[in-house]
């Protein structure tokens, strides 16, 4: 098994997180791929699953994570927060950060500390949500619009590589319906139910996205997280 199929199953087909967790995986490991290399900071890190992403393309992988962090902290290399990462500056080769801006409630603060502890042309690779329900509250403070996102990243001094929706409208659709099913199906029996609901539905809004987004681009503009490739200012690498 490689490593990455060992992070997809984290979350069966019955999961309404199945889609998103495979789409947003498949391009962190392709923009590790290319842009990871050295020393890595992974900005948020939990568990440290995405080290089965992109663990392969960096000789040093350490995770950072508050002290009341929600998840298992066993994996968690240094503590701080993302506007105060306890290193000297320019410490890092690259920076990953997955889903953890939307919970900062300074997030220009964040972005500038991230482009302090980089190198002169590091890169670092974000998901930022923009169409999204609540989730680990009360700490769930904003959701992002392209535009936002180019302002803050410009205003912290980097210069954006790549700025990409990571679905279309029925993928953001589907899967937040999912979520709103599997909440029902917490209450009781109905669970035998719509779980294979939920499974048939990963599946059915998958084909239906890919086909919607070839034939209709403008449809991105309903996506629910957005993939930033961002470099320090510096020698490119």
């Amino acid at each position: 098994m490689q490593p990455q199929d060992k992070y997809y199953r984290q979350y069966p087909i019955t999961s309404p997180a199945y889609n998103c967790t495979r789409i947003a995986g498949k391009h962190i490991q392709d923009r590790g791929s290319r842009y990871f290399t050295g020393k890595m900071i992974e900005i948020g890190c939990g568990t440290k699953a995405k080290a089965l992403l992109v663990g392969e393309y960096v000789d040093e992988h350490i995770g950072l994570d508050h002290e009341d962090c929600q998840h298992d902290q066993s994996n968690i290399d240094l503590l701080g927060t993302a506007c105060n990462i306890p290193v000297e500056n320019e410490h890092f080769d690259c920076a990953l950060c997955t889903a953890v801006l939307e919970h900062l409630e300074e997030p220009q603060k964040a972005l500038h500390e991230v482009y302090r502890i980089l190198k002169p042309g590091g890169y670092a690779i974000y998901t930022i949500p923009f169409f999204w329900h609540l989730h680990e509250e009360p700490r769930d403070f904003y959701r992002y619009t392209k535009h936002g996102i180019k302002y803050l990243f410009e205003k912290a001094g980097f210069e954006l590589v790549e700025l990409k929706p990571l679905s279309g409208f029925w993928i953001t659709f589907g899967t937040e319906l999912n979520y709103f099913l599997s909440d029902i199906a917490r209450l009781g029996p109905l669970r035998f139910i719509l779980k294979p609901i939920i499974a048939f539905n990963n599946m059915l809004w998958l084909i239906i996205d890919r086909f919607d987004r070839h034939f209709h681009p403008s449809t991105e503009k309903w996506t629910w997280m957005y993939m930033v490739v961002a470099q320090k200012a510096g020698d490119d690498r």
